[in-house]
Protein backbone atom coordinates (compact mmCIF):
# COMPACT_ATOMS: atom_id res chain seq x y z
CA UNK A 1 0.00 0.00 0.00
CA UNK A 2 1.52 3.75 -0.79
CA UNK A 3 1.89 5.77 1.92
CA UNK A 4 0.01 9.35 1.48
CA UNK A 5 2.44 12.23 2.44
CA UNK A 6 0.36 14.02 4.92
CA UNK A 7 0.13 10.38 6.75
CA UNK A 8 3.65 9.72 6.57
CA UNK A 9 5.65 10.01 10.11
CA UNK A 10 8.98 11.45 9.85
CA UNK A 11 12.15 9.36 11.64
CA UNK A 12 12.83 12.67 12.91
CA UNK A 13 11.33 16.45 13.50
CA UNK A 14 13.75 19.65 13.77
CA UNK A 15 12.43 22.80 14.99
CA UNK A 16 14.18 25.69 13.50
CA UNK A 17 11.70 28.64 13.59
CA UNK A 18 13.50 31.50 14.38
CA UNK A 19 16.58 30.31 13.09
CA UNK A 20 17.82 32.32 9.29
CA UNK A 21 19.89 31.04 6.14
CA UNK A 22 22.49 29.46 6.29
CA UNK A 23 21.81 27.99 9.07
CA UNK A 24 18.80 26.51 8.49
CA UNK A 25 20.51 24.26 5.86
CA UNK A 26 23.60 23.58 7.69
CA UNK A 27 21.04 22.12 10.53
CA UNK A 28 18.94 20.48 7.95
CA UNK A 29 22.47 18.67 6.80
CA UNK A 30 23.45 18.25 9.81
CA UNK A 31 20.24 16.23 11.09
CA UNK A 32 20.18 14.48 7.82
CA UNK A 33 24.20 13.01 8.56
CA UNK A 34 22.55 11.73 11.29
CA UNK A 35 20.20 9.83 9.72
CA UNK A 36 19.89 6.40 8.15
CA UNK A 37 19.49 5.86 4.51
CA UNK A 38 15.79 6.18 3.67
CA UNK A 39 14.68 7.90 6.60
CA UNK A 40 12.85 11.26 6.40
CA UNK A 41 13.47 14.25 8.03
CA UNK A 42 10.66 16.57 9.34
CA UNK A 43 12.10 20.94 9.33
CA UNK A 44 9.46 22.72 10.49
CA UNK A 45 10.70 26.75 9.34
CA UNK A 46 9.58 29.99 9.55
CA UNK A 47 11.82 31.69 7.50
CA UNK A 48 10.39 32.27 4.36
CA UNK A 49 13.39 32.44 2.58
CA UNK A 50 14.14 29.13 3.88
CA UNK A 51 10.87 27.28 2.07
CA UNK A 52 12.86 27.90 -1.09
CA UNK A 53 16.45 27.54 -0.06
CA UNK A 54 16.46 24.46 2.29
CA UNK A 55 14.75 22.14 -0.10
CA UNK A 56 16.68 23.28 -3.17
CA UNK A 57 20.67 22.54 -1.20
CA UNK A 58 19.12 19.59 0.06
CA UNK A 59 18.23 18.12 -3.39
CA UNK A 60 21.78 19.35 -4.91
CA UNK A 61 23.15 17.23 -2.01
CA UNK A 62 21.53 13.90 -3.24
CA UNK A 63 18.37 14.10 -1.28
CA UNK A 64 14.73 13.40 -1.95
CA UNK A 65 11.83 16.36 -1.31
CA UNK A 66 9.00 14.87 -0.52
CA UNK A 67 6.50 17.93 0.66
CA UNK A 68 6.86 21.50 1.25
CA UNK A 69 3.62 22.53 3.21
CA UNK A 70 2.33 25.50 4.85
CA UNK A 71 1.32 24.64 8.49
CA UNK A 72 -0.49 28.05 10.06
CA UNK A 73 0.33 31.30 8.78
CA UNK A 74 3.80 31.58 9.60
CA UNK A 75 5.28 27.84 9.87
CA UNK A 76 5.93 25.55 6.92
CA UNK A 77 7.10 22.13 7.08
CA UNK A 78 9.93 20.27 5.06
CA UNK A 79 10.13 16.19 4.79
CA UNK A 80 13.08 14.65 3.37
CA UNK A 81 13.67 11.54 2.27
CA UNK A 82 17.14 10.57 2.80
CA UNK A 83 18.81 9.05 -0.34
CA UNK A 84 22.01 9.27 -0.29
CA UNK A 85 24.89 9.78 2.78
CA UNK A 86 26.78 13.01 3.36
Amino acid sequence: MIEKINELKPDKTIDLKGEVCPYTFVKSKLALEEMNLDQVLEVVVDHEPAVENVPRSLKNEGQKILAVDKINDTDWKILVKKEKDI
